[in-house]
């Protein structure tokens, strides 16, 4: 998800300012351009649920304009001691999402809210749907960025630029056109996040592809996890070992923590 700010303009603008709306803090008209009005309206929402107020619509804000009413006993003190590295704020605004994707899909119960929450700090120790960085295992030396996915068949790409246009990106780094073309229509959108892959990154929508990951996988993870096998249940959704020691610390922690009657219902 890219910042908007004063000067931006396109459907992403049109659909904050939309939110702005819904929650109260008037922006003027919605037409999709970031104006001095939409400016004083974000700013103002920002100050009402204690974010900074600069301006500026990044996940955090995005995230505080669509969160879900949801009560759970699976706390954020529990799900902050889970992840060391992420601000507070990241999992107190992301939270939600997370669980009401995972009550919708009918996982919300002990063992696959850890294996939820154990893959985002795996994938994501920041709990915040964010782009994948470019790095030497997605970018060749002197290679434009992501260049290495941009034939990957297996991922279904076609050349560039769609190694970096299908990149990781979410809770769960969803990467390459095939999983964007699957995920999207498993989760309702059509074909929408291959005509806009960014919308990934979107709190709502990453946490309901975050689920979808782990209801088709459902039945093995299930039994992976029965078995105590950490290393199966994480290569089930990642097809590796990448990420195993942080998915296992938190999913650790959480077995301490989080209930074992765990409750998630929208309010």
């Amino acid at each position: 998800m890219t910042y908007m700010q004063l000067g931006s303009s396109g459907p992403e603008v049109e659909r904050l300012q939309q939110h702005l709306r819904e929650q109260g803090f008037d922006s003027g008209d919605v037409n999709g351009q970031f104006g001095p009005g939409t400016d004083a309206a974000l700013r103002a929402f920002q100050q009402s649920v204690g974010l900074r107020a600069d301006g500026l619509a990044g996940p955090n804000t995005i995230a505080a304009l669509k969160s879900p009413s949801v009560t759970s006993n699976v706390t954020l003190d529990q799900v902050v001691a889970m992840f060391p590295q992420a601000p507070r704020k990241n999992i107190q605004l992301h939270l939600p999402f997370v669980l009401k994707a995972l009550l919708t899909a009918d996982l919300a119960d002990k063992s696959m809210v850890l294996m939820a929450l154990g893959t985002i700090r795996a994938e994501v120790a920041a709990f915040q749907p964010i782009d994948e960085l470019v790095s030497p295992f997605n970018t060749s030396t002197g290679g434009h960025p992501f260049d290495k996915y941009d034939n990957r068949r297996d991922l279904g790409n076609e050349g560039p630029p769609d190694g970096a246009r299908f990149k990781g990106r979410g809770f769960v780094q969803l990467t390459g056109r095939a999983n964007y073309r699957q995920y999207s229509s498993a989760i309702g959108l059509g074909n929408e996040l291959v005509r806009d892959p960014d919308l990934a990154n979107d709190p709502e929508i990453a946490a309901r592809l975050l689920a979808a990951f782990l209801k088709e996988k459902e039945a093995s993870i299930r039994r992976a996890l029965q078995a105590g096998d950490m290393a199966t249940a994480r290569k089930l959704v990642n097809g590796g070992r990448h990420g195993l020691e942080d998915f296992e610390d938190a999913f650790h922690r959480g077995q301490a923590l989080v209930p074992d009657d765990v409750h998630v219902q929208t309010a």
